[in-house]
């Protein structure tokens, strides 16, 4: 039976709290053996009479809101019904969409501020609770919270949410987010109770590397709280609470995102969340204004960082220092939940590391960040206790001070990361490479805490814009990341310089990297964009940032010198190319201003396409010419004479994949120098950011497909592979991370969790698998497999704006068979390895062709 399904709106599944007066709407249709041609909405609301509208679009992705938009806090439900070959469906399940405070004037609580400053030093939580009287339990009730540092909530002791380190990070000074929770079930008639418990965070606790800085948004810590209830009349109202709070020192008596969380149940009072508590001697504090607040309260746009996964330890030692050491087996973004029964005043550390050297933790590459819990007792019985104002990069642990013996569950590690939608699987049959991909999708969800970070470990977790830029792809194949990059995006916006310069991470954080943008990251203010719109056929996201993204290359051409090409700037260049020293990563066998220069090409370019798609036509001329100005001098310079870039791989990549060569005798030539570069590199990874996501690309698109495979499956560093077979669960920052003899890289910059060098996982979903979009959205694709390296199969599937698209391919002696799944609203053109072309509508298909045994190449 033919149904529209996943009825969403904007990128919210759950559409409470939306920032949008008109949200678009987004849905799939599941038994559909065609598209539909024609689409309408219904629309019910209490304040509203029902009506229906025909939607610009049929076909469900990201049509325009098509009713009159909504006021603030107002509650609507919507149903969706498509015309399918003449024939409606029936209507959706209703989504309830209910719009958030969209105006600044609705915000009338104050700011609650329980601190005075405070020397630079682990600082304690704080408490705040106020306590209020309902008349009656209300029909409906919502709290709208956000904070300066980070904050959980409860409503008479029950949490309102488990979301981990809210409101996240964002840039401060222009932005703090809010999100909306339903508490209608937390309220009751009588008396009731809001409690709060505040820590620094990255407002005000120490963040950034190189000693990092301290206070960075402000001095003061405080919560934002607004409670709404709806009565049975349909009236609702705020509940006055400015009057009513009340402030206590927490029993957190330190918290650092970077030091860890140092937890004494003795200090938490006995029943501060509940009614009736004797808060006499609590001390009234500050409560200012919301007008105080400088940034734009908005309403959050993406996921929240939740609790995802729990896993229990696969290996359990007891060491000769009393310390009993816990292997999770995987590397991940978390805490450790531990239960535990001690005497009062007895106290557990919890030690974390990502590796081991010499059989001790490795913690060296913490640098600046201890990551250290502890837990005192207060001598109750057992409680299970986990921190809830740090976050950790670890696999191994440390118990510090374990009272007895330990039993199974008592320890176990929780992921915490943004609660993303997954949307893209691969698997193949070789288990290198399957750990490979696996490896990239936990590095991602290690490193989206809310924004895109390089690492979740160390004293940094900044969110660098280059890795982003060329892990995008990828991201978006793997996982609903619409809501973390569209949030990230607007404080790349927000932090730009007025003549468009974009600094290196975002937010941005005076920490001792030099202040000044380099190409290849700052273009990831034109590129993410892009790549969202390719992968999930927004245009709105190109509209949002479109400013940003004309700045940035603006600030690009006042780079370019009087030959025509970047010279003289900042430029990190094809970072962490394998041939730099440990100590100058940027020095690269490409020459950093031809990567400067392509990315001037490629950003202008996409640029002008945008230009077009949003009707500005003579923008697209202006950055058109600038692309092609810039493009001439770069041949001049570097392409004219191919001896100059023979030895530079990235070079080489950059020129074939960046089409800064059109000449098809000149591209001829450059894939076969390529080709000979990565042999007499023995097939070794000879690039750096820049260069490792395109390299592959590069070598199968001018003939080189054996290559390609070599390179890939290369188990020597280094390699992408040479981490798997040193135990690796992640991706490493550096592709020595850790040395063939077991110890860590003597270079300061060493981390394990990394996803950029992961971004060559889009080659294995596009070339290997053979799944490769084509048309933005995936509206259509291309299924080309093109087997190699010894696979005997491949497979790969993606939840696609439209619905599953999956490929999967197998090969036996010569016998080369292909299934494809095609959803509606999708065109497939099947090209299979014996050149045979096939165009393929919705459902499935099934494709055979005999390979010659040369095809088939043995590993």
């Amino acid at each position: 039976m033919t149904a529209v399904v996943r009825l969403r709106a904007e990128l919210r599944a759950d559409a409470l709290g939306l920032g949008s007066s008109t949200p678009r709407l987004s849905w799939l249709l599941e038994g559909a053996d065609q598209a539909a041609d024609l689409a309408e909405a219904r629309l019910l609301g209490d304040a509203r009479d029902d009506a229906t509208a025909s939607l610009e679009a049929a076909d469900g992705l990201l049509v325009p809101w098509p009713f009159a938009p909504l006021a603030s806090r107002e509650r609507v439900e919507v149903a969706v019904r498509a015309r399918i070959g003449g024939e409606w469906t029936a209507w959706s399940e209703a989504l309830e969409v209910e719009a958030g405070l969209l105006e600044r004037s609705a915000w009338t609580e104050p700011l609650v501020v329980p601190s005075a400053s405070a020397p630079h030093v682990l600082r304690p939580s704080h408490l705040l609770r106020a306590e209020f009287a309902l008349a009656e339990a209300p029909t409906s009730a919502r709290l709208y919270a956000t904070a300066h540092g980070v904050f959980t909530a409860t409503l008479n002791g029950a949490g309102v949410s488990d979301e981990h380190l809210a409101p996240g990070w964002t840039s401060y000074g222009h932005r703090l987010r809010y999100r909306v929770h339903d508490v209608t079930s937390l309220l009751r008639a009588g008396a009731n109770v809001i409690g709060v418990e505040l820590a620094d965070g990255w407002f005000r606790g120490r963040i950034g590397f190189d000693g990092g800085l301290w206070d960075v948004y402000g001095e003061h810590v405080g919560a934002l709280l607004q409670l709404e209830v709806t009565d049975a009349e349909g009236r609702t109202r705020t509940v006055p609470l400015g009057g009513s709070w009340a402030a206590h020192q927490g029993p957190v008596v330190r918290a650092g995102l970077y030091e860890g969380e140092a937890y004494d149940s003795r200090l938490e009072p006995s029943g501060w969340q509940e009614p009736g508590f004797d808060a006499h001697a609590w001390t009234i504090p500050e409560t200012r204004s919301v007008d105080t607040i400088g940034a734009a309260l908005e309403a959050a746009v993406g996921e929240p960082v939740r609790p995802t996964e729990i896993l229990r330890p696969v290996t359990v030692e007891r060491r000769a220092s009393g310390r009993i050491r816990l292997d999770f087996g995987q590397n991940i973004s978390g805490v450790l939940r531990i239960t535990v029964d001690a005497p009062a005043g007895h106290t557990v550390r919890l030690h974390h590391a990502e590796v081991l050297e010499d059989d001790e933790l490795g913690t060296r590459p913490l640098r600046q960040a201890p990551s250290i819990d502890s837990y005192t007792a207060d001598g109750s019985g057992p409680v299970t206790w986990s921190p809830r104002f740090t976050i950790h990069g670890f696999r191994y642990a440390e118990l510090e001070g374990w009272p007895g013996e330990l039993a199974d569950g008592d320890v176990v590690a929780v992921a915490i990361h943004t609660a993303m939608e997954r949307r893209g699987w691969f698997a193949c049959s070789d288990p290198m490479l399957e750990r490979l991909h696996e490896n990239t999708v936990w590095s991602m969800r290690d490193n989206f805490v809310d924004l895109p970070t390089d690492c979740p470990q160390r004293d940094e977790r900044m969110g660098w814009t280059g890795d982003i830029q060329v892990f995008a792809p990828a991201g978006e194949f793997l996982y609903g990341a619409d809501g973390v990059l569209t949030s990230w995006l607007r404080d790349v916006a927000a932090e730009q310089e007025p003549n468009g310069w974009v600094p290196n991470f975002v937010p941005w954080v005076e920490c001792g990297f030099p202040r000044a943008a380099s190409a290849a990251w700052g273009d990831a203010a034109v590129i993410v964009p892009w790549t969202m719109y390719q992968r999930r056929g927004d245009v709105g996201v190109l509209r949002a940032q479109w400013s940003s993204m004309t700045a940035w290359v603006d600030h690009l051409e006042l780079r370019v010198g009087p030959e025509g090409v970047v010279d003289g700037s900042m430029e990190l260049g094809d970072w962490l190319d394998p041939a730099a020293p440990p100590d100058n990563p940027g020095a690269a066998r490409t020459d950093r201003y031809l990567v400067a220069s392509a990315y001037v090409v490629r950003s202008a370019r996409i640029v002008a396409e945008t230009a077009l798609l949003l009707g500005e036509e003579q923008a697209a001329a202006r950055y058109g010419a600038l692309a092609e100005r810039v493009g001439r001098a770069l041949r001049n310079r570097w392409f004219s004479d191919l001896s100059l870039i023979a030895h530079a791989p990235t070079a080489l990549a950059l020129g074939l994949e960046f089409q800064l060569v059109d000449d098809q005798a000149v591209r001829a030539r450059l894939g076969e120098l390529l080709a000979q570069a990565v042999r007499e590199g023995g097939h070794h990874v000879q690039t750096g950011f820049v260069g490792t996501p395109i390299i592959c690309d590069a070598l199968a698109s001018t003939g080189h497909l054996d290559d390609a495979y070599a390179l890939l499956l290369q188990t020597e560093c280094p390699s992408w592979l040479y981490p798997v077979t040193m135990g690796a669960t992640t991706i490493w920052e550096r592709w020595d991370s850790m040395l063939p003899d077991g110890t860590i890289n003597p270079g300061d910059m060493t981390s394990f969790n990394h996803y950029a060098l992961g971004a060559v996982v889009d080659f294995l979903h596009r070339v290997v698998a053979g799944l490769a979009p084509v048309a933005p959205g995936y509206r259509a694709i291309e299924v080309r497999p093109r087997p190699g390296g010894g696979l005997t199969s491949a497979s790969a599937s993606h939840l696609s704006p439209f619905g599953r698209i999956s490929v999967a391919w197998t090969l036996h002696d010569g016998d080369f068979r292909l299934t494809v799944d095609v959803p509606p609203g999708v065109a497939a053109t099947v090209i299979l390895p014996d050149g045979t072309e096939r165009a393929a509508g919705v459902g499935s298909h099934h494709y055979q062709a005999i390979l010659a045994q040369a095809q088939e190449h043995a590993r």
